[in-house]
């Protein structure tokens, strides 16, 4: 008898412990290590900005703290293939090959076309009738339709000389990058940017364990956030449009 009630009391600590050790097992990591290009006011290396205030929000009430890495974008997917940081911040979806890609988005890009004033507007059905330009990495021939033409450039320097000269027609990034570009302008009623798309803003995480367990955890958090409204708060406080408004 006592052993019949030894071996239960074993087998019973063996269950116990195995549940421990898997509840800390599917427990997220302390830190998420992310990379980013440098975007004013949105990831500024210094910590400043709309997407880190956001991803603050998503993880660090969850115990995670954000450890960021500021390099060009098209470092910053190298990173996440290579495992040496958790995730990339500002990818579209299915963007980049061996990235795991959560359900929430956490911002929308606002995609516009730059060109001269005196150059009819672009729209998403006439752009294949024009050379088009943007920074190497965006595929943006992906995401927009009727591109046929486009070149990949190195930099944002020298596109108001390219459009100028009448080396493309239209460069396209989003709109806060493009008003970047035109608060250069000798004269900026030169140019005109028009609206192209809104495109949706991922995280991009690494295919790891931990990669996995943060990417679980950004999506309960982000489905938490929106369904409360908390979210909200912080595009207002930057005067940015709020990517999950249910009118638009």
């Amino acid at each position: 008898m006592a052993r019949r009630w030894l071996a239960l009391l074993v087998v019973a600590w063996l269950g116990f412990g195995g549940a421990c050790l898997a509840r800390a097992e599917d427990a997220p990591p302390a830190v998420i290590h992310l990379a980013s290009e440098e975007w004013e006011d949105y990831t500024a290396a210094d910590g400043h900005g709309l997407a880190w205030d956001v991803l603050r929000l998503v993880f660090e009430p969850a115990g995670v703290t954000l450890d960021i890495r500021t390099v060009p974008y098209t470092r910053s997917v190298g990173l996440v293939q290579l495992k040496e940081v958790d995730a990339l911040v500002g990818s579209y979806r299915d963007e980049a090959e061996q990235v795991l890609y959560p359900r929430w988005n956490f911002d929308s890009d606002h995609i516009y076309a730059l060109g001269l004033a005196s150059n009819p507007a672009p729209t998403q059905a006439s752009l294949g009738k024009y050379r088009l330009a943007w920074v190497r990495g965006y595929r943006y021939e992906n995401y927009l339709p009727n591109i046929k033409r486009f070149n990949q450039i190195e930099r944002r320097t020298g596109i108001l000389s390219m459009l100028k000269q009448g080396r493309v027609d239209f460069y396209i990034d989003a709109l806060t990058e493009i008003e970047a570009v035109v608060k250069d302008a000798d004269d900026p009623a030169q140019y005109r940017y028009s609206h192209l798309a809104e495109l949706p803003l991922y995280l991009g995480f690494a295919d790891t364990p931990q990669g996995r367990a943060l990417m679980a955890l950004y999506d309960r958090r982000m489905e938490q956030l929106v369904q409360n409204g908390e979210l909200k708060a912080v595009f207002e406080r930057w005067k940015q449009p709020y990517p999950f408004d249910p009118n638009g």
